[in-house]
């Protein structure tokens, strides 16, 4: 009984062994058929075709992220420029405010002593031409 057990371990090895070498004949007869069939002209063709196909996909993908990541750079870009417009029309209220008639006047009387004058202290002076200045 102890022969019988030993020869099916080894049968099987050599069953096995069989089948991994027919197996490498078969694939390099397909290998050797691809090969061949590759030198006809329409496979080289059709290769060529995949070929540019691929490239042309790999392109469209490419293009694709670029076009993504431009378009989300504009829109930071205009997220920061009505940030910008925004603090210039603050700016701008804030000139107009600080520049306003009255607070100026107010000012120039508070810090200066300054005072509008009165009519009796507004002296006209006459605009000389060029004729009357010899």
């Amino acid at each position: 009984m102890g022969a019988v057990a030993i020869e099916e371990p080894v049968k099987a090895t050599r069953l096995n062994r069989q089948r991994v070498r027919e197996g490498v004949a078969t694939a390099v007869r397909l290998s050797r058929q691809v090969f061949a069939a590759t030198c006809e002209a329409r496979v080289l063709v059709t290769l060529g075709l995949v070929a540019v196909l691929l490239v042309s996909a790999l392109g469209v993908v490419v293009s694709a992220h670029e076009s993504r990541e431009l378009f989300n750079t504009l829109a930071s870009l205009q997220e920061q420029r009505d940030s910008y417009q925004r603090e210039w029309s603050q700016l701008l209220l804030e000139q107009s405010a600080l520049s306003a008639h009255g607070r100026v006047e107010n000012l120039a009387a508070a810090r200066f002593n300054m005072a509008v004058p009165g009519r009796q202290d507004i002296v006209l002076v006459p605009l000389m031409s060029p004729h009357r200045a010899n």
